[in-house]
């Protein structure tokens, strides 16, 4: 069996293309940052993964799939091998991503967008004397 489940942030916008040919079909691609669960030194360590999305999926990730959103995908992990320009034989790992869906909300999105400016998110009701600095 050949099944991966995966949550995590997507690091850029996805990157849609149409196949050219007799069936145009949509294919996009994105990385999700996906944390490891533990930490080593300091800070969290995250895989960065490839993904790929066929057809009407692919037309809903261009459509609402943003840099920083948090989701949930469920797919096959899928190798492969190309020869570079240069001659080396390059191998490749992604995800074929069956199902994608949102894990959190609209406004817990934009939050974390705010949170990457280099500032702090405060939470409501906390009083200035509560501060550590």
């Amino acid at each position: 069996m050949n099944k991966v489940i995966l949550m995590g942030r997507l690091t850029r916008e996805p990157d849609i293309r149409y196949t050219q040919g007799g069936e145009v079909m949509a294919v996009a691609r994105y990385t999700l940052a996906v944390n490891r669960g533990y930490r080593r030194g300091e800070g969290e360590e995250a895989d960065f993964i490839p993904c790929v999305v066929f057809r009407k999926a692919a037309e809903f990730a261009e459509k609402y799939l943003h840099q920083g959103m948090k989701i949930l995908v469920s797919g096959r992990i899928q190798t492969g091998s190309y020869i570079n320009k240069d001659g080396q034989k390059v191998y490749t790992t992604e995800v074929i991503v069956m199902e994608q869906e949102f894990t959190e909300k609209k406004e817990d999105s934009r939050q974390v967008e705010r949170a990457s400016n280099g500032f702090i998110n405060i939470p409501e009701g906390i009083e200035e004397d509560e501060f550590p600095f």
